[in-house]
């Protein structure tokens, strides 16, 4: 079986591939591609018509007789090689890059001439910044190398290509700064995704699975769309990796201080962005201690509260019928299911149905007496202190009802204990290998001038080291 046959074999019930017969001076070639992912005027200009014409090319004025000098005399492109076999010929056509098959000639030449429609380089939705870049990543792996490549400009910025999916044969970039990440970290992360045993990737989390090592609601490992953020951990000494068909780039390893460093942290004044952090903070313990502590205080240490204000507790509670602990948990769900409709609506209502549902169901709920008023306040407040660390949403609302639930069994030192296991997951989990909480409870020194509040930017630029150095 001969090329051509062999390609229309693997081919077949495919109606986009297209196959153009050209007659050459090396005898009949034809053009495979796939329509719609080349540029078809390319392929005109660039590739059939000097096929059809490239005997009079020859530097020398003699006959052609290889297909390398096809490629050295004719076909004026910018990449262009001969593959590697047919397996390989078949990947550049999936790929968006026309073939060229000789009848006569057992080589087959491919040109690149991309030419799917993709997304432009737009603003991330997911990270917006009062100051700063708005360039966001697409889902195209070279367009997001190339914003990579547009701000470190650095001849040790490597991209090693992976291809990843034994079905889908997705290309996969890990991206780093030779001399300045750690050796033995870029080779750990290439070995475990070399040896990703997937039949299909369409998503960084696919990767992200493998690189956890235990198992968390809190994410060891980051993400972003932001190549400004991107490059900023590269020149940290972190690795990133770049998956095609999807806007996000991951990072390693991921330390837990940075779910409180906000895109545009480094673009705004010191002063405001370290206040905002201590914000960001407060809100760390709202969102997670205050449910808890609320009713572990109503329901085992009610002298604890001043008297004026027990006076008017007990007149906001009068007529409700469930516990406390029960109260809480029924208003705690009743925001998630908000929250949630609101994501998954269309964005021009999901937004007002938000604010809408929020207050007609806490009026509605005070009215029906199945919460108090106190209730409505400590729930709302502490849902809405998981939007100022937007990265945590998840772990903090799980916790705050596991904190709910030791104060409901056992009040204050249920609390604590609960606390407690908190603090232990965190300090037990790690990312890649590196401490999840570095550089808290490290004995090493931090000179990187970006821990809780962030330093001048002459110094977090000139006298950084790797976040990561130690294990």
């Amino acid at each position: 079986m001969n090329n051509l046959e062999y390609i229309k074999e693997k081919m077949k019930n495919s109606f986009d591939v297209k196959y153009r017969p050209v007659q050459t001076v090396l005898g009949k070639a034809t053009v495979i591609f796939i329509d719609d992912l080349c540029n078809m005027q390319m392929i005109s200009e660039y590739v059939v018509l000097p096929l059809r014409g490239f005997g009079e090319l020859h530097p020398n004025g003699g006959k052609i007789t290889s297909v390398k000098e096809v490629i050295e005399n004719a076909l004026n492109i910018g990449a262009t090689d001969i593959a590697k076999d047919r397996d390989d010929a078949i990947m550049h056509i999936l790929s968006g890059d026309p073939i060229i098959v000789f009848d006569d000639f057992e080589e087959i030449i491919y040109v690149e001439t991309k030419g799917f429609p993709v997304r432009g380089v737009g603003i991330p939705e997911t990270e917006s910044v009062l100051k700063g870049p708005r360039e966001g990543f697409n889902e195209l792996i070279v367009h997001n190398v190339a914003l990579i490549r547009k701000r470190v400009k650095n001849p040790n910025l490597k991209f090693e290509a992976i291809v990843v999916g034994e079905e889908s044969n997705t290309a996969v970039a890990v991206c780093y700064l030779d001399g300045v990440a750690p050796k033995e970290l870029v080779n750990d992360i290439k070995e475990k995704v070399k040896n990703l045993d997937l039949r299909f990737i369409f998503d960084t989390n696919y990767i992200e699975d493998e690189l956890k090592s235990q198992k968390s609601l809190f994410d060891t490992v980051g993400y972003t769309e932001k190549p400004d953020e991107i490059g900023a951990k590269l020149l940290e000494g972190r690795v990133a990796i770049i998956v095609d068909g999807t806007s996000f780039v991951i990072t390693v390893p991921y330390f837990f201080l940075e779910n409180f460093q906000m895109p545009d942290d480094y673009y705004l004044n010191k002063y405001h962005t370290n206040f905002n952090r201590i914000l960001r903070w407060c809100a760390f313990f709202v969102a997670t201690m205050v449910p808890g502590i609320y009713v572990a205080i109503i329901t085992y240490h009610f002298s604890t509260i001043p008297s004026l204000f027990m006076f008017r507790l007990a007149v906001s509670r009068a007529g409700v019928p469930f516990p406390t602990f029960v109260e809480v948990i029924l208003m705690m769900l009743a925001f998630q299911f908000i929250k949630e409709a609101g994501l998954r609506l269309p964005q021009p209502i999901g937004g007002a149905m938000s604010i809408v549902s929020g207050l007609i169901l806490g009026e509605a709920a005070v009215g029906a007496g199945i919460a108090s008023r106190i209730t409505i306040i400590v729930v709302a407040l502490s849902t809405l202190s998981y939007f100022l660390i937007p990265k945590l949403y998840g772990a903090l609302s799980f916790w705050a009802l596991v904190l709910v639930a030791f104060s409901a069994a056992f009040g204050i030192p249920g609390f604590l204990c609960g606390a407690l296991l908190l603090l232990i997951q965190l300090a037990e989990l790690d990312s890649v290998g590196y401490q999840f909480l570095f550089p808290i409870g490290s004995i090493n020194e931090y000179r990187f001038k970006d821990v809780v509040l962030r330093g001048n930017l002459e110094k977090i630029s000139k006298d950084f080291i790797k976040k990561g150095d130690e294990k």
